[in-house]
């Protein structure tokens, strides 16, 4: 569930043109839009259309190392001026990140994902007719990495925000198209290279990537409804006409009886909360107050009414709260209720502010329209949400309004004019690519780590092939050593996601027992070219990336708290990116010099390990940041 709201009555101090605080005349309640997750019905599309762009976008990466030779043997380059053909394409498949969440943010996980469809699918189109590396690294490599970028971010980000209870399941399942497509590429691709050629075979993937089209324009909005604080009378009246729609919703927020504590929020946080501006001439969303922030100041506001009509509200606050659906709504929420057990009674509670829709008013902003994914604090939380505090010591309501923050009246005045950089692209910038994250030292170790794990990432995917071929393993074996790496990297997934649920396990030393694994396996894959231990290091290195992929989010959370989520993931596709595009050239470049795999392969594993071994102090860093920022918080004097 995304929530938006409108505050209208809230008289705070202005403060600039963040959006924080503004009053009106107006004396009208603060609005809401809610937006519930289906949990199924037309959320498993999004899905499968999110598996199938995963499986063609990291499908065709992880395995244009096959294409490499042919380039090379055609243009007459050295090992390392052609890895950067496909480095460009992975690193700006990452690097481009953060640009495409906040263009997501603005227009669309459904708009961003057809255009990537286009770029990328046009790049390719483009690289047939290169005449030179260099142009492939600006066709195939960058234009088409940004492409491909445009198709993954939305892919990705959609699946959250269509699921809350079977988040974890959903999401994994969208991310099985990666090993899928590293498993069904690499044949694929070898063959069409070796039947017709690299020009065709990159054109043949043009082709391909056409079908994303079909997938984003799966990625349906999910239509937010409106709700507002009301009278008794008009609740009564509206619960009346909408009894069934009533018991439908209120079933599936679970609303309990302590849902005040769950959306109850300090005042001060809100009052008086700085807004420092970023270098995108926006403050980081926390500076913003999220939905609950709006309720419970709305509370506040009460004795500054008539005292005719602050006795009306009052009386109304002390009843119990119930929630209703528009009926016209009714079908677009149909396959995400069909799931649901409607046997249960109406579920009601006490609240800061009775939230209902009114039929009669008519729309005062965009918000009854549109929500902002790169508003909510978990938008890029792929595991369960029983994992957060936040979720389980909340209700359903309480905690989706804790984790929104709320749109600024910049974002209401953009719907009506044109602008080169809208508010919701710069605040969602601002909020990725925040730079005060790298006071805090567990942050620089994580990143740090991530960017040393993806030098060594694709080296395995480009070369494995070609150094088996190099010490007599037959073509049609070692090609199936990149599908083997994309079948461990699909149960490693699964089984990172089982093994991280149990309490008692720690995500941190799964992953640094992973990556640990990976890079000794790596460095110790050329001793041997028998098939069988070829294909054992093959299961390892796909089976410590996935680790390594599932877990990401989860750490920062650990550690840094689901607040710096977006900020940490904004930054870490940075770092991500930086390793992808210069991790094959450096193995290139020493296989050039030395004339071996065997360097390339010591080095991109010795990353790998090294990586690990940043992380294991981690936990100890991390409780000394707590205290530290804890005593300084003491010694600091309050203003």
């Amino acid at each position: 569930m995304a929530v938006a709201t409108d505050e209208r009555p809230l008289e705070t101090p202005s403060s600039d043109e963040s959006g924080l605080g503004r009053s009106t005349p107006d004396e009208s309640e603060p609005e809401a839009a809610l937006v519930v997750p289906p949990d199924g019905g037309w959320g498993w599309v999004v899905v499968a259309a999110s598996f199938m762009c995963n499986v063609l976008v990291d499908g065709i990466i992880m395995t244009g190392g096959l294409l490499l030779p042919a380039i090379q043997k055609e243009f007459n380059a050295t090992q390392g001026e052609v890895a950067y053909v496909n480095s460009l394409l992975a690193g700006f498949y990452l690097l481009a990140g953060p640009f495409v969440s906040a263009l997501a943010n603005k227009y669309g996980f459904r708009v961003v994902t057809i255009i990537g469809s286009i770029i990328g699918s046009a790049a390719f189109a483009i690289s047939y007719f290169a005449t030179s590396v260099e142009y492939l690294y600006l066709s195939y490599g960058i234009l088409g990495g940004i492409g491909f970028c445009m198709i993954y971010m939305p892919a990705v980000l959609t699946v959250g925000f269509y699921f809350e209870r079977w988040r974890a399941l959903a999401t994994g399942v969208a991310l099985c198209g990666s090993g899928v497509g590293t498993f069904a590429f690499a044949p694929f691709t070898q063959y069409l290279v070796d039947a017709l050629g690299w020009r065709m075979t990159i054109l043949a993937h043009a082709g391909i990537m056409l079908f994303c089209i079909v997938c984003g324009s799966m990625f349906r909005p999910i239509k937010p409804t409106r709700v507002t604080s009301a009278d008794q009378a008009e609740e009564e009246d509206t619960a009346r006409r909408h009894e069934e729609a009533v018991e439908k919703l209120n079933s599936m927020l679970k609303l309990h009886s302590k849902l005040d504590s769950g959306i109850s929020m300090p005042s001060e946080r809100f009052t008086n909360r700085v807004s420092p501006h970023t270098w995108m001439g926006v403050p980081n969303n926390t500076t913003y107050p999220t939905a609950a922030e709006i309720f419970k100041g709305s509370n506040s506001g009460l004795s500054r009414r008539s005292s005719a009509n602050a006795n009306a509200i009052k009386n109304a606050l002390a009843k119990p709260t119930f929630i209703t659906v528009p009926v016209a709504e009714k079908d677009e929420q149909e396959d995400s209720n069909n799931s649901i057990d409607n046997t249960e009674p109406l579920i009601s509670a006490t609240t800061t502010a009775r939230i209902q829709r009114r039929e009669s008013r008519p729309r005062r902003s965009h918000l009854d329209l549109v929500a902002r994914p790169l508003y909510r604090d978990d938008i890029f939380f792929g595991a369960s949400l029983n994992r957060l505090p936040q979720y389980t010591s909340r209700t359903s309501l309480g905690y989706h309004m804790m984790v929104t923050h709320v749109p600024t009246q910049e974002d209401t005045e953009e719907e009506k004019s044109c602008r080169m950089c809208p508010q919701a692209v710069k605040r969602a910038l601002a909020t990725m690519l925040d730079v005060s994250l790298f006071k805090s030292p567990t942050f620089i170790i994580l990143a740090l780590s991530g960017f040393f794990t993806m030098l060594g990432f694709f080296v395995p995917f480009l070369y494995v092939k070609a150094r088996a071929e190099e010490n007599n393993i037959e073509t049609g074996t070692s090609m199936m050593l990149v599908s083997c790496i994309g079948i461990a990297n699909i149960v490693g997934r699964i089984a990172c996601g089982l093994v991280s649920s149990v309490p008692k396990i720690s995500p941190l030393w799964l992953n640094n027992i992973a990556l640990t694994a990976g890079g000794i396996a790596t460095m110790l894959s050329g001793k041997c070219f028998h098939v069988v231990f070829q294909f054992a290091y093959c299961c390892v290195f796909g089976l410590a990336i996935a680790c390594f992929a599932s877990l990401r989010s989860i750490l920062v959370v650990e550690y840094l708290g689901l607040e710096q989520l977006t900020n940490c993931f904004g930054l870490f596709l940075l770092f991500q990116g930086a390793g992808a595009l210069l991790g094959a050239p450096v193995a290139g470049y020493l296989m050039d010099v030395t004339g071996s795999y065997d360097i390339s392969f010591y080095v991109s594993g010795g990353f790998l390990l090294f990586s690990a071994l940043m992380n294991y102090p981690v936990d100890y860093i991390s409780r000394w940041e707590k205290t530290r920022n804890k005593l300084n918080t003491k010694t600091t004097p309050k203003v």
